[in-house]
């Protein structure tokens, strides 16, 4: 039957204005390292995010909107940060960035002013340098707490057994730089002794000379400001030679991935703080309602560690600001709905932000390495 040309109009109308309300992808944007020597952090934070935005997809999304994440590799490196940073934004139109990685690439950012150039929120950063974290700036997001307090919680806790002699292994970039500054800060409030400090350089494990400096000051504790890979090989070398001091690292080390690399019996004894609950904990709403959907989806190629953990908290962040910003979010009405979050519970800890606090969350805990390779508190 042919249909008059009205009818057809009309037709046609009906069909793009139900095209028109069907649900569209919000595109999250990370820029990591997915190559290099930190693969494996990139690596997990997405898995965690993808994770979480699985989760919420296979519920209806938020407010009808699937959540997609777009990633491109910068291997740690911070002319690519930059580089990749502008050309994930100009391509794909990302409602938020998410997910960067290092304190180096993301003074990067700052210095280049990529965020407010393109009025683009970015959330979750795996940095507590004072660099970032007091930078003030209104358009980042951080979701972990400082370095600076990692590091006062090493200090007050091995002060309280005696210990007052210290070292400091660092990176030596803007990154191992301000930890080191945070650990002289600390240490001197606490009365200590730093003995020695002995650094090596970004994206190598080139250790050594930091390896002998340090065993010959014979402190009682190192605090290490290191990446997984060069805090693996420093252990290992130190411990090689005799070094029997108490190694604590800050949580940009992966103390399993350690063990892995040098074995248990290396790594035993090995401290690390961290900046969510431990992935073993079923008594964490957070952590059950993780464990329940790692069940679920089940990632590949990933394990359930503290930074996939991290990487799902920072996500759920973001989701929750999706969901409070409405139906239609803008870049802008996203950012400002973040600013206004007080007290969010994401499961067993608080999140809030504010207009002139961007870190949402202070907590930090130690936790050492048995001789199975496993985390203990």
């Amino acid at each position: 039957m042919n249909l008059p040309f009205s009818h057809l109009l009309l037709a046609g109308a009906l069909a793009i204005g139900a095209g028109s309300l069907q649900a569209a992808d919000l595109i999250i944007g990370q820029v990591a390292p997915f190559s290099g020597p930190l693969t494996p952090t990139g690596t997990h934070l997405r898995a965690g995010a993808e994770l979480y935005f699985n989760a919420v997809n296979a519920n209806g999304g938020i407010h009808g909107n699937k959540l997609k994440l777009v990633s491109k590799d910068d291997g740690y490196k911070a002319v690519e940060t930059v580089k990749q940073t502008r050309e994930l934004i100009r391509e794909s139109n990302p409602i938020a960035m998410f997910g960067m990685v290092g304190t180096g690439n993301t003074e990067a950012i700052l210095k280049e002013k990529v965020m407010e150039t393109a009025g683009v929120p970015l959330v979750t950063v795996r940095s507590g340098a004072s660099s970032v974290v007091k930078s003030g700036n209104p358009w980042i997001f951080m979701t972990r707490a400082s370095y600076a307090e990692e590091i006062e919680k090493i200090v007050q806790q091995y002060e309280t057994i005696g210990y007052s002699r210290f070292a400091v292994f660092y990176q030596d970039d803007p990154f191992g730089q301000d930890g080191l500054a945070s650990a002289e800060a600390s240490i001197k409030k606490a009365n200590g002794q730093l003995l020695a400090k002995a650094g090596y350089k970004k994206n190598t494990v080139e250790v050594e000379a930091a390896v002998k400096a340090i065993k010959e000051a014979n402190p009682q504790a190192v605090i290490m400001v290191s990446n997984t890979a060069a805090s693996a090989e420093f252990v290992k070398q130190s411990r090689a030679i005799g070094n029997l001091a108490q190694f604590v690292a800050v949580s940009v080390t992966d103390g399993p991935q350690v063990a892995a690399k040098i074995s248990n019996e290396v790594a035993k004894g090995l401290a690390i703080t961290q900046v969510v609950p431990d992935p073993n904990s079923r008594a964490v709403p957070l952590i059950r309602e993780i464990q329940e959907n790692f069940a679920k989806f089940k990632p590949k190629d990933v394990t359930l560690n503290h930074t996939l953990i991290e990487g799902y908290l920072g996500a759920k962040i973001l989701g929750e600001g999706l969901r409070r910003a409405g139906p239609n979010p803008t870049r802008q009405k996203l950012r400002d709905t973040l600013e206004s979050i007080k007290d969010y519970d994401v499961g067993g800890q608080y999140i809030g932000f504010s207009s002139t606090n961007h870190v949402g969350s202070n907590y930090v805990d130690i936790t050492i390495l048995n001789k199975e390779g496993k985390l203990l508190r």
